[in-house]
């Protein structure tokens, strides 16, 4: 549906409320046996605490790190994940010339992150164990795609029953174009013209390393 952007059109009031609204999108999976939500750190994780809670399901957290371009670092060009996964928007890196110097800088950096977060917010849990299960992977919105698609390439590694994308606000391109790489898609809302993730919510202020712990602690882990 296309919303034209007035303040009195923001979907959401913050991540808790986005993801209690995504919830009532996913209520096929209530209660599923065998079924996990994962949230994408940082801001990702209030919206998959608030799905898995609404749906009775255990919560867990999967670390990616995006990639931003050198100066720019909100643009993605593109996203790191466990198992060495990496991304990229080959079509950016090549439009906006950049060095493979440059690159390799920013995946150091971000892989050293990517190690750093997994510590912080696994500490001594074993890693997880999602062959054959279903994944309900939920994040803040969808602007690039490019962290949840890393995610999905390497939860494809561990060879889950299905991976199902959920997300309470989406670029209607963007989504549609995860039709191919996730088994099931859920954006709650596609409004056009997009811009900005940020752009849908009332509050968006950037989630800390803390109240992702608090989270993960208040689900039972």
């Amino acid at each position: 549906m296309s919303r034209p952007r007035h303040h009195s059109t923001l979907l959401f009031r913050d991540r808790q409320d986005a993801g209690i609204k995504l919830a009532q999108k996913l209520q096929a999976y209530t209660h599923q046996p065998g079924a996990l939500v994962l949230g994408l750190p940082r801001g990702g994780i209030p919206v998959a605490y608030e799905v898995a809670k609404a749906l009775r399901l255990p919560l867990d957290v999967y670390v990616v790190r995006k990639l931003g371009v050198p100066g720019q670092e909100e643009l993605a060009m593109g996203a790191i994940a466990l198992g060495g996964i990496t991304y990229f928007n080959e079509a950016l890196v090549e439009q906006l010339e950049i060095s493979q110097d440059a690159i390799a800088q920013v995946i150091a950096q971000e892989r050293q992150e990517l190690q750093r977060r997994e510590q912080v917010y696994r500490g001594n849990r074993p890693p997880l164990e999602l062959r054959d299960r279903t994944i309900l992977l939920v994040d803040d919105g969808l602007a690039t795609g490019a962290t949840m698609r890393a995610a999905i390439r390497s939860l494809r590694l561990q060879m889950p029953h299905q991976i199902v994308m959920a997300v309470p606000v989406a670029d209607p391109g963007t989504c549609a174009s995860f039709q191919g790489e996730a088994d099931q898609v859920c954006c709650a809302e596609t409004p056009q013209p997009f811009r900005a993730v940020g752009l849908w919510y009332e509050n968006f202020g950037q989630t800390t390393d803390q109240e992702v712990c608090n989270l993960l602690h208040q689900a039972g882990l």
